[in-house]
């Protein structure tokens, strides 16, 4: 089914609102959610709404909380998140970052004790178009098998990258994992099988059973490769955060634990290490070279990491975002907690907050 992005963004942000979120928390937090939707990844969309609404319920997540900030060093600083969302804790100790960078040109923040950051490419995007150099590190829960065995022992510990250029900044956002386990939801959710090669079942066979993968493992992305990245992912982000090491990780997939992963924001100004101010100009020319270089399929012309999801979120603004009906009905069922649907002047449904919150979606 078929939704204009603005009743869905309405609906998100009415539905934190709801719960104590503050105005500019839950505008984050629902505008990390929708961008995922746009980009037509739904596994890090509008479907961890419901848990995560849950786990503010259970007072494992705290929608006022920012996190508790203590730099180390001139150039390191320690976030205690106090279970924080994970969009509002990481933009936190973006902008902390940023105040440093003239003085040391590059810092890092360690954050645990945070809710899920989402969709990672949302905050190296956002560092690139200030000029910095971005890199997000996460981990989580053990879903992912190691290489030549079949137990979930590591996370899907992705990586972020955004680099500025003098255009579009280019964006690399990936798990080490083959795909991402909410993209193994997302399929449950839709009732579709999974590819063959993405994960084992609980037994450690080879599934392409979305439901059965949920309970067993994922493969590491391009075999040995992908399992080395991940396997020091996994140790660098529980060195330098503190946090668990994967099997003891919890509260990313429910809403009845405290989230003890952990996450590496790494910033850097390109012209405080290279001396070269506006030298990301010149990326623009050798990204458009690779564009226009020979596909070894004609109809298919060679992409850069982030040229696909500009365009579907392009068409997305368009043509409306792609929700699985369940999943809608699921939204539509929490309205009845505080939440009122109305109908426009064009008859599209809207929610507004009830007076006990306080507050009146506008």
């Amino acid at each position: 089914m078929r939704v204009p992005e603005h009743r869905l963004r309405r609906l998100a942000t009415a539905l934190l609102d709801q719960r104590g979120a503050p105005a500019a928390a839950a505008w984050l937090q629902a505008d990390l959610l929708i961008e995922a939707e746009l980009r037509g990844l739904p596994s890090h969309g509008l479907m961890r709404l419901p848990r995560l609404l849950a786990r503010i319920d259970a007072g494992l997540a705290d929608p006022a909380a920012k996190g508790r900030h203590r730099w180390r060093s001139a150039g390191v600083l320690q976030v205690d998140g106090q279970r924080a969302l994970g969009p509002v804790a990481l933009m936190a100790a973006l902008e902390a970052l940023t105040t440093r960078l003239g003085t040391t040109g590059i810092a890092m923040a360690a954050l645990r004790d945070t809710n899920h950051l989402g969709m990672l490419a949302y905050y190296v995007e956002e560092a690139a178009a200030r000029g910095m150099i971005g890199i997000v590190l996460s981990t989580s829960e053990a879903l992912v098998h190691p290489q030549g065995g079949t137990q979930a022992l590591l996370g899907t510990n992705p990586v972020a990258i955004g680099i500025p250029t003098g255009a579009a900044p280019f964006v690399l956002d990936l798990a080490t994992s083959q795909v991402p386990m909410g993209r193994i939801h997302a399929h449950a959710l839709r009732g579709e099988p999974i590819p063959e090669g993405w994960a084992v079942d609980a037994a450690g066979q080879p599934t392409q059973d979305a439901e059965a993968a949920k309970s067993g493992a994922l493969a590491p992305f391009g075999g040995a490769k992908g399992y080395g990245l991940g396997l020091a992912f996994e140790l660098i982000v529980a060195l330098l955060a503190g946090s668990e090491l994967a099997p003891q990780v919890r509260g990313t997939l429910d809403a009845s634990h405290p989230a003890t992963k952990g996450d590496l924001l790494i910033l850097i100004d390109p012209g405080a290490v290279s001396g070269v101010i506006g030298g990301a100009a010149r990326l623009t020319a050798y990204l458009d070279l690779l564009r226009a270089s020979r596909p070894a399929c004609p109809d298919t012309p060679v992409a850069i990491p982030g040229d696909g999801a500009r365009r579907r979120k392009a068409a997305a603004q368009r043509d409306g975002i792609d929700i699985p009906e369940p999943l809608l009905d699921e939204l539509r069922g929490l309205c009845s907690r505080g939440l009122s649907p109305r109908k426009t002047n064009g008859g599209e449904e809207e929610w507004s907050i009830s007076a006990r919150s306080g507050r009146r979606e506008r």
